[in-house]
């Protein structure tokens, strides 16, 4: 979340800017496959998760979004839609998405992750039917 929070404030998804992210904030506790996963879900999908965002917050821009809640969410979606199945099952990369939003989001973040996750997850869960 916090590398995509960062590439968003600097307009810059390249291949570089996660790679420096990673060296700089990351050191050896990354699970490098996971964190590239996750990038290479969203760098390959955005247009996807962008829309789906826009359309789920009911009228607002993504450039009126707080970059936080954005970031988050764009992680989130990119887990629930774009890895494998067993990488992270969507209820706890729904519940922690919110538990990001809480700690690094404003005062109704964790409200407004949740709605959109929740509505995205349910749609998906009534498409699959």
């Amino acid at each position: 979340m916090k590398m995509l929070f960062q590439m968003e404030i600097q307009g810059d998804f390249s291949e570089e800017a996660k790679n420096g992210f990673s060296e700089e904030f990351l050191g050896e506790d990354l699970d490098r496959k996971y964190f590239d996963a996750v990038f290479d879900a969203y760098i390959n999908h955005n247009n996807e998760i962008d829309d789906m965002i826009e359309s789920y917050s009911r009228g607002w821009k993504l450039e009126r979004l707080a970059k936080v809640d954005l970031s988050v969410l764009r992680v989130c979606i990119a887990e629930m839609l774009y890895l494998d199945d067993d990488t992270v099952p969507v209820p706890a990369a729904i519940n922690e998405a919110v538990r990001i939003a809480k700690i690094y989001g404003g005062k109704d973040s964790q409200k407004f992750v949740n709605g959109i996750l929740g509505r995205i997850s349910k749609d998906r869960a009534d498409a699959d039917k």
